[in-house]
């Protein structure tokens, strides 16, 4: 058995099928991580979930693409103007995609293969005991009777700072942000959620280049920042969106050797702006 793992699919099911194609995948005897981001600008979102979700063998986290999605089932969110999840809406089997979407996990610890898997990354405060101990907080309430109300208040404004002081939806508000929205944040832990490029502001880092933070020994496989290309010239902190909603590839790692196979995903971006 080989373990993939591939980045952000976000909707692109010819790209994501091309390339499990290319890495030979047998179903029935490999196992395929997830970085998250399965749906939303992309034209297919719903053959992303219906395929994914019936696989034998695999390991999907969420990221916040996949929240949005949820909020809109389930809370009071609205669908926006560049969502293209209108399909997974009008669906037969919507129930059954988003009560299998709510029981996906933040984040995936392997300690056979030395190797986690969140979608956005951790904060400097978190080792990887707090960062499981967090990410299952969130994984209760989405599987609980409660997540109607969390995913209800997903957007109100909040803390941009981690605390091991925030109680209640503001705890796993912030929660939420680390795991599935962060890219750049300071010292303290101060997020900034509003940067997407790969230039930090004044006194911010890349979240795996804090100077001191507390998960460095451990290998974090991340996807979300299309923006790094795949590069974070750190070798504990392994980058696999590579911008395949943007027309660029989409990237799969096989874990036992760390090598890299890739699809080029021509037209994404003008979808995209569709």
């Amino acid at each position: 058995m080989a373990h993939y793992v591939i980045g952000d699919i976000q909707g692109c099911f010819d790209p994501f099928i091309r390339l499990l194609d290319k890495i030979n995948f047998n179903e029935n005897q490999d196992c395929l991580w997830l970085t998250g981001d399965l749906v939303n600008r992309g034209p297919a979102s719903l053959e992303v979930l219906r395929f994914v979700s019936a696989l034998k063998y695999s390991q999907v986290i969420l990221g916040n693409h996949d929240l949005h999605l949820l909020s809109v089932l389930y809370g009071k969110a609205c669908v926006e103007k560049q969502d293209t999840f209108e399909a997974i809406l009008k669906a037969p089997d919507k129930e059954y995609l988003g009560s299998w979407l709510r029981h996906r996990p933040l984040l995936h610890h392997d300690a056979s293969l030395g190797v986690t898997l969140v979608h956005a990354g951790l904060p400097p405060q978190w080792n990887l005991s707090t960062a499981l101990h967090c990410a299952h907080e969130l994984e209760t309430i989405l599987r609980s009777q409660q997540h109607a109300e969390f995913l209800e208040c997903l957007y109100e404004d909040t803390s941009s700072r981690w605390s091991d002081e925030l109680k209640g939806w503001d705890r796993l508000r912030v929660i939420a942000h680390c795991l599935t929205r962060l890219r750049f944040c300071d010292r303290e832990g101060n997020l900034d959620l509003i940067t997407k490029g790969n230039i930090a502001k004044k006194g911010y880092f890349p979240w795996f280049d804090v100077p001191n933070r507390r998960s460095k020994n451990i290998k974090i496989l991340f996807g979300h920042w299309a923006a790094l290309a795949g590069k974070t010239n750190n070798p504990m902190a392994i980058a696999l969106d590579t911008g395949c909603i943007w027309g660029h590839c989409l990237t799969a790692m096989r874990l036992e050797d760390g090598k890299r196979f890739t699809t080029n995903c021509p037209g994404a971006r003008l979808l995209h702006l569709v």
